[in-house]
Formats: structure tokens, C-alpha cells, sequence
């Protein structure tokens, strides 16, 4: 430890810079890795056309096949499974059909409740809300 002094600051300072790549938050942050390993690229929502169908099995002690949608993300070609919201909502959503995914809402990131690796969720089917299909307010429109 340097005793205080005239010149301590400069001394603090630099030792501050080194100790703070210690802190993961601060390392995340400034290396951008959320962006890089994110599909979603740091945006909030994106496009993608869907793939295939799918359903996921729930974790225990939950016994329940969760309908899923794998999607092709139009802005960079990855991959995302992606959970249709909603009781029925699986029968709104065709393959090859546009969709818009937003985060599921779990904890930093990571998959949300019960089910396994979907860190996703459907909101629009081709320019329509799937909430409002689901609850009969609007028609799925032919593409």
C-alpha cells in the first residue's frame, strides 16, 4: 500500500484501471460479448422466417410439451427456437412465415421458466399481433 502522499492519485488511479477488469460486469461490458453472442445482435426485437414446429419438453416437476417455433433470423442467418405465447397460439404460426421474437424475459438473458434452451417468444405473425389472433380481435392475413 502507498502511503498517502502528493503523488499518491496517479497511483490509485492506475491501480483502479487494472482491479476493475475483475469485476465480470465491467469486463462484459467493455469487451460488447452480450452483442457478439447475441443473436439478436444488442436489438431489442428482430424478423425471422419460421422453420419448423416444434415442442419442448418442460423441466420437472412440470409434465407439459411447450410449442415452440424454430426461426431463421433475416438480419445475420442464426438460428433461434422461439415460445408461441398463448393458448393455441402454435395454430397461427405456418412455416415460412414472417415472425417477430423478442426475449423471453428470464434472468440476464438466459431461458425463462420452465422451459429448456428458448430464451425467445413469438409477438407478430406476418404484421399481426399473435396476442390478438389468439383471442379471436383479428385475422391471420394470406400471404
Amino acid at each position: 500500500m502507498v502511503p498517502p502522499g502528493t503523488f499518491t492519485a496517479s497511483h490509485l488511479e492506475t491501480r483502479r484501471k487494472i482491479r476493475r477488469w475483475s469485476d465480470r460486469y465491467y469486463k462484459r461490458r467493455m469487451l460488447h460479448l452480450k452483442e457478439r453472442s447475441d443473436p439478436l445482435e444488442g436489438a431489442p426485437q428482430a424478423r425471422g422466417i419460421v422453420l419448423l414446429k416444434k415442442g419442448v419438453e418442460a423441466k420437472q416437476p412440470n409434465s407439459a410439451i411447450r410449442k415452440c417455433v424454430k426461426v431463421q433470423l433475416i438480419k445475420n442467418g442464426r438460428q433461434i427456437t422461439a415460445f408461441a405465447v398463448g393458448d393455441g397460439a402454435i395454430n397461427f404460426i405456418d412455416e415460412h412465415d414472417e415472425v417477430l421474437v423478442e426475449g423471453i424475459g428470464g434472468r440476464m438473458g438466459r431461458s425463462y421458466g420452465d422451459i429448456p434452451g428458448v430464451r425467445y417468444k413469438v409477438i407478430k405473425v406476418n404484421n399481426v399481433s399473435l396476442n390478438e389472433l389468439v383471442h379471436g380481435r383479428k385475422e391471420k392475413p394470406q400471404r
